[in-house]
Order: C-alpha cells, then sequence, then structure tokens
C-alpha cells in the first residue's frame, strides 16, 4: 500500500513538473524546401542559436517540405497568424508589394557586390521593402540568399533567346513570366515543391530555379543540363507574424533577433560555395553545364529589356525609388 501511494505521488508530481519544463514560446516555421537543402540547414542553424541563447525557453519546430503549406500559401498564412513564422521566396509578396521583383530585373544585380548591396540592412533596397511587407502582417526576421537564376533543359544548352521559341518554361513569378515572354517562350508558373514532377512528365520543355535547388531536389535525374545565365538574383525571406512577434517578451525578440543575424550572415557568407558545390555535383551526376559568352549574354540583355519598363508600370513610385536605388549599386 505505502509503495502504491508512492508511484502515485511520483506521477502526480511528474504530471505537475512536465509544464514547467515545456517551453515558454513555440515558434513553428514552414519551409517548402528538403530540410537538407541550404535554407533548411540555415533554419537548423537558427533552432539551435535560439534554443541554446534560450535555455531552452523558447522551442522552435521545423515543418520543412511543404508538409503544412506550400511556398505560396506561406505569406497568407503567417500574416494571418495560422502560423508564427515562414519562409518565402522574396516574390511570393509581388502582389501586396510589386517592387519586390526588383531582384528579378534581368541582370541588374548580376555580382556578389551588387547583392550584399542590395540586401544589407540599411539599404535603400531592402529597408524600403521590409517596412512595405509589414502591411501584410508579417515582420521580415531575415533574409535568406539562394543564388542567381539559372536554365534547365534537356538535349543541349538554352544559349540565346532563339533556343526559348515556342518552349514552356517553369517559372515561380510574374516577373520571371515576364522575361520568358520577352525572350520568346511560354511562362507556366510551378511552385518549387511540384517541379521535379514538372520536369518528369514534360509539363514544361525549361526549368528556372537556383543551381542549389538542382542539388538538394536532385534534378539531374529529370533534366541533363544546366545554363548558366544568373538573369535574376533569388532571395527568400524568413517572416514571422506581426501580432505573435509583438507580443513576445521583450528578452524572447532579443534572442530571436540575435539567431536570426546569425543565421543571415552564414548563408549569406557561404552561397557562393553552395553553388560551386551544387554544380560539381551536378557535373557528377550527368549533367553538362553550360555558361554563355559574352555576346549571347548581350543577346539575352537585349531581348529581355523590356521587362524593366513593365517593372516600372506595375511597382510605381516605391518601385521606381527601388529600381533606382538597385542601378546605382
Amino acid at each position: 500500500m505505502f509503495k502504491t501511494l508512492l508511484a502515485g505521488a511520483a506521477v502526480a508530481l511528474a504530471m505537475t513538473a512536465t509544464p514547467l519544463l515545456a517551453a515558454d514560446t513555440t515558434m513553428r516555421i514552414s519551409l517548402q524546401l528538403p530540410l537538407k537543402s541550404h535554407l533548411g540547414q540555415n533554419l537548423v542553424l537558427f533552432q539551435e542559436e535560439v534554443e541554446k541563447r534560450s535555455g531552452g525557453d523558447i522551442e522552435v519546430e521545423i515543418y520543412d517540405s511543404a508538409q503544412l503549406y506550400k511556398d505560396k500559401e506561406v505569406p497568407a498564412a503567417v500574416g494571418s497568424g495560422s502560423i508564427e513564422a515562414g519562409v518565402a521566396s522574396l516574390t511570393r509578396y509581388v502582389g501586396d508589394v510589386p517592387a519586390v521583383d526588383v531582384f528579378y530585373m534581368p541582370f541588374l544585380l548580376n555580382s556578389d557586390e551588387k547583392v550584399r548591396g542590395a540586401v544589407a540592412k540599411g539599404s535603400p533596397v531592402r529597408d524600403p521593402i521590409d517596412e512595405a511587407i509589414l502591411d501584410t502582417g508579417s515582420t521580415v526576421l531575415w533574409w535568406q540568399a539562394y543564388g542567381g537564376a539559372v536554365l534547365l533543359s534537356k538535349d543541349g544548352p538554352i544559349k540565346t533567346p532563339a533556343d526559348m521559341k515556342g518552349k514552356k518554361a517553369r517559372v515561380f513569378g510574374k516577373t520571371l513570366g515576364d522575361f520568358v515572354t520577352a525572350t520568346g517562350g511560354a511562362p507556366t508558373l510551378i511552385s518549387g515543391s511540384e517541379q521535379y514532377l514538372a520536369y518528369q512528365r514534360g509539363t514544361v520543355d525549361i526549368g528556372m530555379t537556383g543551381v542549389s535547388g538542382v542539388k538538394s531536389r536532385k534534378l539531374w535525374e529529370v533534366m541533363d543540363t544546366i545554363t548558366v545565365t544568373n538573369h535574376a538574383d533569388i532571395e527568400f525571406i524568413v517572416v514571422v507574424n506581426t501580432d505573435w512577434w509583438n507580443d513576445l517578451p521583450e528578452e524572447h525578440r532579443d534572442i530571436i533577433s540575435a539567431a536570426a543575424k546569425v543565421a543571415e550572415d552564414d548563408v549569406r557568407d557561404r552561397v557562393a560555395q553552395i553553388e560551386k558545390d551544387a554544380y560539381a555535383a551536378a557535373e557528377e551526376n550527368g549533367m553538362t553545364v553550360y555558361t554563355p559568352t559574352e555576346a549571347e549574354i548581350e543577346e539575352w540583355k537585349k531581348a529581355s529589356a523590356s521587362v524593366y519598363d513593365g517593372y516600372r508600370e506595375k511597382a510605381g513610385e516605391l518601385g521606381e525609388k527601388i529600381l533606382k536605388a538597385a542601378e546605382g549599386l
């Protein structure tokens, strides 16, 4: 009887103690890419930093591979508070903030130096974008570098716009669709998590992505050639629901912000090597990597010049201001 009472007391103590061991704050993050992708590993770094700095008071849960939301669903899910945080391609905000597609202006931000200048905190390119996104109910926590956009194909590279004629191309944003249209192709909007099947089934003839995505999604199984156009800079952002964020204790916001800076600096500093490794992996798995000549790039630039006019028309005063800032880098 005495042993039974002791056992019952132990169970009762355990039940009452459990809540004391639980995290004070839980932060769920939705990610469309696999956890092994460099954006997934960047979230893991953030998770480790937060939990270490908070002593377990803040718990970060990562839901990768679009388990909860597809990329296009993240802005609404985070903005409405359905989830605390999410990773989205910057262009997913183009409906609310057309100016974000400055990063997709053909061959504008075509060097690491220019990109770093554009995405730095305090930059006349980034700051107005972060501020405008606040109106969607979300706060930008940090930016994740993804690298330059490349073209994927079968049976040969896409050397010039002439190779785009009459072909369907996967895009992940309206402005990239304008680029495809201007260069003679037919754009098809396909989310990142669905592109493997699109290439496998022949839904499109040409792919468009960052080269790191070729590696993380094993796209060499369905495409055989990469054309290194680097015609756009692909950026992802990690956003948090603003109401949730503002309701956090100041100490927790400080911890999360410090961890976010570590994560942002790390991925930005490593993206060049990440891309280099991805190209190597693609070649090791049988892909051909083609780099256009200067003359071929000039053909691309000439053919896609109208995309700038379309951007100015859609992005308004804010877009014009940001475009001028980007051109001045």
